[in-house]
């Protein structure tokens, strides 16, 4: 029997966290759902963990890592849901998870993604859906702040975080799936913009609560995480941003280095930390290698943009980039 939402996990060396995840969801109080784990090359026994222990799981293997955006689009290929769910094998999600985000989804057609609440633990947030740097990066809202309430609203957001989020098959029929040259990080901005450029909706359910141990998989301050994310930034800038946007990034881009450099000199925010674990000679070459690498593909980026429907005109998606826009001294210097 077709179930109404699949439930997709990549999964790479996530053993330790497969477990707790997929527990979870065996206690959703939403039934009509299905999970598919996609394993990407795994060394660490994950494989034959679900095999044992979770035999209702659905799995598809790859024999080596082909990023998040490959292995999220290979299950909603292999799966017919009308409603499709992402969720990071280092979470753990709440009874009711499912249950609220479809009851939001199925209040409005025209709603084509719904965010969950991400916490960090059980009091810290991660997530409550996205804002923009306004030269491509996204940023959690809300993140490090403590829960007291402050987001216990059902809102309008820019996007969800791929971490946790459900998505309409309708949408994706219409916009196309997560974007492959991406491999990993920032593909959740990419989607959520081509979501909104189309006129899609996307909207917060603070009753769809998720644990996250955050970036486990992929190694939370790594240079080659921070390689993806600079080199991404710019394809979705140049694949989705407003003509306005695209010409004043390059101003945004030198006012969030200096904000990184203030961050390195007084140990304060995330670029702190990734320079704890590298030196300045090896984070200025992997800038540049974002760059070169990223610039060769402009060509195809600017292809890729022709054929994006869009719905909204230029000014209406400038507004509503404006309208959840991130300050630089908020995307660098609070973790």
């Amino acid at each position: 029997m077709l179930k109404n939402i699949t439930v997709i996990i990549p999964n790479y060396n996530g053993l330790v966290y497969l477990g707790d995840c997929l527990n979870s969801l065996r206690n959703q109080t939403y039934k009509s759902f299905e999970t598919i784990v996609v394993d990407n090359g795994s060394t660490d026994g994950s494989v034959d963990f679900i095999k044992e222990n979770f035999p209702e799981i659905r799995l598809i293997s790859f024999n080596e890592n082909t990023g998040f955006s490959h292995a999220c689009n290979a299950a909603i290929k292999a799966s017919e849901s009308p409603f499709i769910a992402l969720l990071n094998n280092d979470t753990e999600v709440s009874p009711q998870w499912l249950s609220a985000l479809f009851e939001v989804m199925n209040s409005e057609e025209e709603t084509g993604m719904v965010a969950s609440k991400i916490l960090l633990d059980k009091t810290t947030i991660d997530s409550t859906g996205m804002l923009i740097y306004p030269d491509g990066i996204g940023r959690q809202r809300g993140r490090g702040e403590t829960d007291a309430g402050q987001y216990d609203d059902r809102t309008e957001i820019l996007y969800p975080s791929g971490c946790a989020c459900l998505i309409r098959r309708k949408m994706l029929d219409d916009i196309g799936l997560l974007d492959e040259d991406f491999f990993a990080y920032c593909e959740d901005v990419d989607l959520g913009l081509r979501c909104r450029i189309a006129g899609w909706g996307a909207v917060y359910s603070p009753d769809a609560v998720v644990y996250h141990k955050y970036s486990e998989t992929g190694g939370k301050y790594s240079l080659f995480k921070a390689f993806l994310v600079e080199r991404n930034r710019i394809w979705v800038a140049v694949k989705n941003f407003p003509l306005e946007f695209i010409i004043g990034s390059p101003f945004y881009t030198f006012k969030r280095y200096l904000y990184q450099a203030y961050s390195i000199i007084t140990k304060r925010g995330s670029t702190a930390r990734f320079a704890e674990g590298a030196s300045a000679s090896a984070m200025v070459l992997m800038f540049l290698k974002a760059y070169g690498v990223a610039i060769l593909k402009i060509p195809l980026m600017l292809t890729k943009r022709f054929f994006i429907k869009k719905r909204i005109s230029a000014s209406e998606f400038s507004r509503l980039l404006k309208k959840h826009e991130v300050s630089a001294s908020e995307l660098i210097l609070k973790d």
